[in-house]
Order: structure tokens, then C-alpha cells, then sequence
């Protein structure tokens, strides 16, 4: 078990964006982030106290964790030293990242030589099956994205709390790194070997009562080079009845792909579907997530407005406004 409080290191974040894991904390485990540690040259700010490590473990702070998620996931210097002194000051470390903790051996001489844990929430643990297709009771939603980071978890994380307060038997399911640390399980998706990955998201998204609903943590999107086999693999795997669009209006192009443009909704739409159908023929688009953080709300509520009306589908920004459209989309399914 990963202890709280957490201390949540920004490092050298080039943007508000590259600390999306300590975001994704800070917005659904307030309660777990007593304040942020930024390196100079940091560029994100969860609003959070700065504090020092000495700060942070008066406060009660017991985990250092890594909220970064840069591409290719790796450990620098500058950060090494920050996170040496971490464990000497007696924290425990966590990190997502593909950069294992537990293979950088300073970091485990210092861990051991103090008694502290590392915890690399981006490892399975489970010898997950191949995908066998088979057709699994309960109900499934899933996001599925234009981009990256467009707001897929915080969808299915603002459903899961609209539906517990409906009464309604939901479950969110983590794929990623942030998810894990918010919920303390799950499957860290794009680390699984390939073949394994459809296999792993059937595992996590089992039998259920008829009118349980699975909330899948969207991965990737289908159009962005880097990433789209991990999508693939949670829309066979996850068979989802439900899918919903999660898009990001304002993004000038595909997250780290400066030459690639954002597809149309209408594109991811159609290509979406006809994927999810190959395992679900039932399988429908019912609304559509859109993250309007960069907007006013003049801007935000107009945009709504007309995605619905060109799109004949529920539209709202479940953050911002709640997830009841999304819901209701779910409850009209029967």
C-alpha cells in the first residue's frame, strides 16, 4: 500500500499539461495532496502550497510522488537528486512512469540504506490472459479520444461519482498511472505486453450484475501515431455497449505530434463504432466529454450548444458542469 499523504513533485514541468498525474490527484483525492514541490524552471501549478521536503513531512506528508508524466516517462539528473534526498528525509517514492524506480540502483541503495519503499504503480502484477472475445454480463462505457490527454479519465471518474449518488451500480476501472494512484488499483495498460493488453482489460472489466456498469479509463485515441495501439486494445478488450467522445477544441495539434492535426469528432465517431462493433455489435455512441478548460464559459456553453446540434448528441464538459447528460445517456440504454 502506498501511504498518505502525498508531497506531489511537479520537477521541471514544461507545461501545465506534463503534470496531468498530480492533477488528476490533486482534482479527485484532494484529501491526499498536502502541497507541490517544483524544481526552478517548472512551468505547471496545481495551485497547492510549495513547500520544501522538510515543509511537506512536518505537515505529514509520507510520499513523495512523481506527478509527472513526460514523454518516454524517464527519471533525469536533476530530478535524481530531488528524489535521494526525498528518501533521506524519510519518504516513501511512488512513480507511474516507465522509468522504473526499482531500476535506478542509487535509488534503491538509498531506499534500502533508509528503510523507505519505492512503489512503480507501472508494473503488472497479474499474469493476464490473451483475449478470448467472449461476451461478459454487466454493462461497459468507455471514452475514447481525438488526442491524448483530453479528459478521458476525468469522464469516466465524473460519471462513477454521478452514478453513486444516483444510486446507480457503477465501477470506474484505471488503465493509467494517475487513475492507479487515485483509486489504489487497476491495470497499467501500456505497460503490458502487447498481445496481453485486450486480455488485461477483459480481466479487469469481468462478469458483473446485468445492470452494473464498468467505467473504462480511456488510453491514447486512435488517430495519434504513438499511441493508438493501447486504444485499440480497450475498445476490443473492453467491449464497451457505451461509447463516449472525448475531445479538446482548442488544441492547435496532436499532443507531442506538431505535425499531425486533431481529427473531427465526426471522423472518431465513425472509426470508433466500427471498432467496437468487431467485438460488440450493440456497441453505440450515446454523448460526447469535451474539456473546455481553455474556454470562458460564454465560449464553453455556445460550443456545447452547437456540437449538439450538428452532432444530434448530448454534449457537456463533465467537470465543469457535471456528468448528468453523460449519465442519463447510460440510463437511456435500459
Amino acid at each position: 500500500m502506498i501511504e498518505t499523504p502525498y508531497l506531489l513533485f511537479l520537477g521541471d514541468a514544461p507545461d501545465q499539461l506534463a503534470a496531468k498525474v498530480a492533477q488528476g490527484i490533486k482534482d479527485w483525492r484532494p484529501e491526499n495532496a498536502v502541497g507541490q514541490f517544483r524544481m526552478d524552471g517548472c512551468k505547471a501549478d496545481l495551485g497547492l502550497t510549495d513547500m520544501t521536503l522538510q515543509q511537506a513531512k512536518a505537515a505529514g506528508a509520507k510520499t513523495l510522488v512523481i506527478g509527472v508524466a513526460n514523454r518516454g516517462g524517464v527519471i533525469s539528473q536533476a530530478w535524481k537528486k530531488v528524489l535521494v534526498t526525498a528518501l533521506e528525509e524519510g519518504f516513501d517514492l511512488a512513480s507511474g512512469l516507465h522509468n522504473l524506480l526499482r531500476d535506478e540502483p542509487d535509488l534503491v541503495a538509498v531506499a534500502e540504506a533508509t528503510g523507505r519503499a519505492l512503489h512503480d504503480v507501472r508494473v503488472p502484477e497479474v499474469k493476464y490472459p490473451i483475449a478470448n472475445g467472449v461476451k461478459r454480463s454487466g454493462k461497459r462505457c468507455l471514452a475514447v479520444g481525438t488526442d491524448c490527454s483530453v479528459g478521458k479519465m476525468y469522464t469516466a471518474l465524473a460519471m462513477d461519482r454521478e452514478m453513486q449518488a444516483r444510486g446507480m451500480k457503477a465501477t470506474f476501472r484505471p488503465t493509467g498511472q494517475t487513475g492507479i494512484l487515485i483509486t489504489g488499483d487497476g491495470v497499467p495498460l501500456d505497460a503490458v505486453v502487447a498481445d496481453f493488453m485486450a486480455g488485461a482489460v477483459e480481466w479487469l472489466t469481468p462478469d458483473n450484475d446485468p445492470d452494473h456498469w464498468d467505467l473504462i479509463e480511456g488510453q491514447g485515441s486512435l488517430f495519434h501515431v504513438s499511441y493508438s495501439g493501447v486504444t485499440l486494445a480497450l475498445i476490443h478488450g473492453g467491449q464497451p455497449d457505451a461509447l463516449i467522445l472525448s475531445h479538446e477544441p482548442t488544441r492547435a495539434h496532436m499532443r507531442g505530434l506538431p505535425g499531425y492535426s486533431l481529427p473531427g469528432l465526426e471522423d472518431l465517431r465513425d472509426m470508433a463504432l466500427a471498432l467496437a462493433r468487431v467485438a460488440n455489435p450493440a456497441c453505440e455512441v450515446v454523448a460526447i466529454s469535451v474539456n473546455t478548460q481553455a474556454m470562458t464559459d460564454d465560449e464553453a456553453t455556445t460550443y456545447l450548444a452547437d456540437l449538439e446540434a450538428r452532432m444530434g448528441l448530448p454534449a457537456t464538459d463533465p467537470y465543469r458542469y457535471g456528468a448528468g447528460k453523460l449519465v442519463d445517456a447510460l440510463a437511456a440504454l435500459g
